[in-house]
């Protein structure tokens, strides 16, 4: 059982409290189809990473914007910016170069970093910024330059960052919202918000360092890259982490899970999948929903399926996760739960009023 002690210090960032101690877990960490990550083996890409970034001008308060499909070293780089101070700004990998133009103006990027194949394009649309390549597969420009990054590099940044010391209340991430009521907002979120709502989520839903977490989610918006990984980290745990959700993949995975997070349609194509069984899901102690709202007939036909009562919570980009349904105790579909320790909720009618519960 992992015993979290945070004491709520301006000191607590995102990396001192959720990362930082990667470096000393020299056991599986990440696993992908394709390799097994150690925390010490990510830990020290993210550090190259940072000692590149620092190189190359990411100074604390600089914005880093991301649009880069999911994979180890992408997830990596989000949390080597913050290392170093900067504001990590990922964007949906389905947005066009012409939409790209308003998030690229709003947030005045110092770095950029895309796929290959848009590099060339948006380094010549933003001169004012340093435009880096970064593929899925871990090649690309950034990655050429990072393998020259040496030990003493690596030195080099963190005795920086004794000069410019990265606080609690310091800008960790702007993410965008979807735009339902207008056009797409920056909501700026600090290292506190980030790091409090993590370690209430642990506790409440009981993470403990023999946790893995299945994870098919993007890590462009909050539920994948905050709620999943950072969860799944503080905690101690694993994440077995996939490119995609794709129901053949999360069957064979399950067993091997013990936690899976995911948005409604996730759990709509399982009860589809033929193969998707009360076996299959045996070995999980917990099944997340959220981002979207739960159907009813899919969280009865759900539990007739697997046995288990999906826990659906609720959350907005701007901040973070608000209600859930117990972890012990009754979870009603069609609820958000209650709200969780530390944070209020209101209920209003449309003018504003307070409405009836």
């Amino acid at each position: 059982m992992t015993s979290l002690v945070v004491d709520n210090s301006i000191h607590d960032t995102v990396n001192s409290v959720i990362f930082d101690h990667l470096a000393e877990r020299h056991v599986p960490y990440l696993i992908t189809p394709e390799h097994i990550w150690t925390g010490a083996e990510f830990h020290h890409l993210v550090m190259r990473l940072a000692a590149y970034l620092r190189q190359s001008g990411l100074k604390k308060g600089d914005r880093l914007l991301a649009q880069l499909d999911k994979s180890p070293v992408s997830f990596a780089l989000y949390v080597a910016t913050l290392k170093i101070g900067g504001v990590y700004i990922p964007l949906n990998t389905t947005y066009t170069m012409a939409e790209l133009e308003y998030f690229i103006g709003d947030a005045e990027p110092t770095i950029i970093v895309s796929s290959s194949e848009r590099r060339s394009a948006l380094a010549a649309s933003y001169p004012e910024a340093d435009v880096f390549s970064l593929n899925a597969d871990g090649t690309g420009q950034l990655m050429d330059c990072v393998q020259d990054i040496s030990a003493e590099d690596i030195d080099d940044m963190t005795n920086s960052l004794a000069e410019d010391v990265i606080s609690a209340d310091d800008l960790a991430a702007i993410l965008y919202t979807s735009g339902t009521t207008g056009r797409s907002k920056g909501a700026m979120l600090t290292h506190r918000n980030l790091v409090s709502n993590a370690v209430t989520l642990v506790d409440y839903w009981q993470f403990t360092d023999q946790d893995i977490l299945l994870h098919a989610l993007p890590i462009y918006h909050t539920h994948g890259l905050f709620v999943a990984c950072h969860v799944a980290t503080l905690c101690r745990g694993q994440m077995i982490f996939l490119p995609k959700f794709d129901p053949a993949s999360i069957c064979h995975w399950l067993p091997q899970a013990t936690t899976m997070m995911g948005v409604p349609t996730f759990y709509t194509r399982l009860l589809a999948y033929d193969d998707f069984s009360h076996e299959t899901a045996a070995h999980i102690r917990l099944f997340v929903s959220g981002s979207a709202p739960l159907l009813d007939e899919t969280h009865s036909a759900f539990k007739t399926r697997t046995g288990h009562a999906i826990l659906e919570r609720y959350g907005m980009t701007e901040t973070n996760m608000n209600t859930s349904n117990p972890y012990q105790g009754e979870r009603r579909p069609g609820s958000i739960g209650f709200a969780l320790p530390g944070i209020s909720v209101r209920l209003s009618n449309p003018d504003d009023a307070d409405a009836d519960a």
